[in-house]
């Protein structure tokens, strides 16, 4: 009975850290890599010498490999993020900024962020507030990214 007891309340006690998963991406740095601000986003930083596209925000790592990794450290734990939840900075990173893009961005402005709605849906679009336009150039023009069209942003800058 003790032990019941005492296993009931180390599941009551460890329950939302236990709601978090740990996934094991195939992302094993071997030590901080060097990071470098992403122009007109202070806040952001990318890893240009990583063979991943790693972001860094807010005191976290976040990877996007089809889907979002956030992690305390650069080697993980990794855990996974629904789209809803991954910072609005991150978000706006530019396309050319992703070393291993997916391969229909490819089309994509380099130096606008990803067509997130296009990738989400209108209902994810709809719930961030976020104003993608699918037109030919695929830009967030209304929330002022006009800086970044005719910038030659190149990842080793």
């Amino acid at each position: 009975m003790h032990y019941a007891i005492v296993a009931l309340l180390a599941l009551i006690l460890a329950g939302p850290a236990d709601a978090q998963v740990h996934v094991d991406i195939g992302i094993h740095l071997p030590a901080p890599p060097p990071l470098v601000i992403v122009p007109d986003l202070p806040t952001v930083h990318y890893a240009p010498d990583a063979p991943i596209n790693l972001f860094f925000y807010g005191g976290q790592y976040w990877v996007f490999n089809g889907g979002w990794h956030v992690s305390r450290r650069h080697d993980g734990p990794w855990i996974l993020v629904d789209p809803r939840f991954v910072p609005r900075p991150v978000l706006l990173v530019p396309v050319g900024y992703y070393h291993v893009p997916p391969g229909h961005w490819k089309q994509w402005q380099p130096q606008a962020p990803p067509r997130w709605g296009h990738e989400w849906g209108r209902e994810w679009a709809d719930k961030r507030s976020w104003k993608d336009r699918d037109d030919d150039h695929g830009d967030d023009r209304g929330k002022g990214h006009e800086k970044a069209h005719g910038k030659g942003h190149d990842k080793g800058s």
